[in-house]
């Protein structure tokens, strides 16, 4: 396929054409030149006002359902909500059914994932079907082809069990994600603990569950000389640790969500059911911390934790709804609406450059004979997000009929193009 992309402002802080306006011819899935004007035949033509491009976008912790509950995702309809929000390559938690914690679970998706127009990366259990109790099959699942090790939307509780898990991934450079959450404090609790849940009613998790599982994560971390990646941070002393964790130099990286950014613990006066989340979402306070944290790059990158769930785990009273919301259609959008005015580059940063870094994929480059794994978008465009602009199985978003500013315009990968309409 030929494509020629028009007049586009190139966000790549490792291109030459950084911060030019630019025409891009792609042929075969190559970037075959950029010049100020390209004058070829193209079987498709990118142009749109305001037009910026960008390496293509990562996200580092989604569930596509599949295998065992595709009724609420499958691979299929997951991949196209990934393109539809300009994301190339996805990381998927390996909370399915069955639990992908052996080899034969990561060449599924594998396997699988070749026909995608989305490049899956798996992410394979810590411990046997995510229980907790015994470590599961790492080094066969990395040969297979898994990314990272997490045991997903269930958190490692046994101290004893992730120092195992840190030592035995040094021996071929592995991640651990871990979703820092002590369930033994108040396991009852269906939000931030604080002046709203008591307002509301409802019972309250404390900030303190997610905090002391990190500063302990990060002591087996310095003890292990190993690598941890905390997903799903929300809290300002959680930030605090991390911060002062860099700085000692020790191998951890951590990740915010687009709704912990956007939203916080006020917004569930409405008991919406698609914002029970975990971790919940916390104060006015811990939300202005994430976003000082992010443009301070103590948050390295973006995590979706796109989580369907199909309608009747959400028409539901807000103490029986599941946990999880969708998100990767909207992610870039609601970061973007969330915090105005941020330079560009700083969304390339935590969406692309960083996450390859952080789990070992080969950096992307926007010049001439490089591989086309593009995003095109418009940072400044409005529009209100609707049940037709949601490509998810499910539709569980917090976001219907809202005005979000931002919006991608196109995807490139695998010498295929996906123009949003």
């Amino acid at each position: 396929m030929k494509i020629l992309i028009r007049q586009a402002r190139i966000v790549d802080p490792n291109s030459p054409h950084n911060g030019l306006v630019k025409d891009l011819f792609i042929e075969n899935g190559f970037i075959q030149s950029i010049d100020d004007r390209i004058e070829k035949e193209a079987d498709k033509i990118v142009e749109a006002d305001n037009l910026h491009l960008s390496p293509g976008w990562m996200d580092v912790f989604a569930n596509f359902a599949d295998p065992g509950y595709e009724f609420k995702e499958t691979l299929e309809t997951g991949a196209m909500a990934a393109l539809h929000g300009g994301y190339t390559d996805v990381m998927l938690i390996p909370n399915t059914q069955p639990i992908v914690h052996n080899k034969s679970g990561i060449e599924y998706l594998v396997q699988k994932g070749r026909s995608l127009p989305v490049n899956v990366h798996p992410i394979g259990a810590v411990t046997k079907n995510t229980k907790g109790d015994e470590l599961a099959e790492m080094y066969d699942m990395k040969a297979s082809g898994a990314i990272a090790f997490s045991d997903g939307t269930q958190s490692i509780q046994s101290a004893g069990l992730l120092l195992k898990a840190l030592q035995y991934i040094k021996t071929f450079k592995g991640v651990v994600i871990q979703l820092p959450d002590d369930q033994s404090i108040n396991p009852q609790g269906l939000m931030n603990e604080g002046i709203i849940s008591t307002q509301l009613g409802l019972p309250g998790k404390p900030a303190m569950s997610e905090e002391i599982v990190i500063d302990r994560d990060i002591k087996l971390t310095r003890y292990t000389d190993s690598r941890i990646h905390f997903t799903g941070v929300s809290s300002e002393r959680s930030l605090e640790y991390i911060k002062k964790a860099k700085k000692a130099g020790l191998n951890v990286s951590c990740s915010v969500t687009p709704n912990h950014l956007f939203f916080c613990d006020e917004d569930l006066e409405t008991y919406d059911s698609n914002l029970k989340l975990n971790p919940p979402l916390r104060t006015k306070k811990d939300r202005e911390a994430l976003q000082k944290a992010l443009r301070d790059s103590v948050i390295d990158c973006i995590a979706t934790h796109h989580l369907p769930q199909e309608r009747d785990s959400k028409l539901v009273e807000f103490e029986y709804a599941k946990y999880g919301t969708i998100g990767l259609e909207t992610a870039f959008a609601v970061i973007n609406t969330a915090m105005p005015g941020e330079n560009p580059e700083t969304w390339v940063r935590i969406l692309s450059l960083n996450p390859r870094k952080i789990f070992g994929l080969p950096d992307l480059l926007i010049a001439a004979s490089q591989p086309a794994c593009l995003t095109a978008f418009d940072p400044q465009k409005n529009w209100v997000v609707e049940l037709k602009d949601i490509k998810s199985r499910s539709k569980n978003s917090p976001y219907l009929q809202k005005t979000l500013t931002g919006k991608v315009v196109a995807t490139i990968n695998k010498n295929q193009l996906f123009i949003n309409q």
